[in-house]
């Protein structure tokens, strides 16, 4: 499964993958608005926004592209490694 996700901190970037890699999910972390973003984001299966910590702009981007490829969309308030555990593990157990 193949899992991106936007927003959060960037000290936290290697234990978001470190989390998905547990699942056997592999994983993409934009923490900031990048030039090609659409681009990079791919099409991804699961897409998890954590919104406490990310812009409109880069949510309206992750949208778009989770559209075009019909990818589930999770939103999160908290960006704690606690709550990616309870993400993947619903979207894990559910596919």
């Amino acid at each position: 499964m193949s899992v991106v996700i936007v927003g959060g901190h960037d000290r936290m970037v290697t234990q978001y993958k470190k989390i998905c890699k547990e699942y056997h999910c592999k994983a993409k972390v934009f923490t900031h608005m990048c030039a090609n973003m659409s681009n990079q984001i791919g099409r991804p299966d699961l897409v998890i926004l954590f919104t406490n910590t990310v812009s409109h702009k880069m949510v309206h981007c992750a949208l778009a592209e989770a559209n075009k490829g019909k990818a589930d969309v999770v939103r999160c308030h908290t960006s704690s490694s606690s709550a990616l555990h309870e993400i993947l593990k619903n979207a894990c157990c559910s596919a």
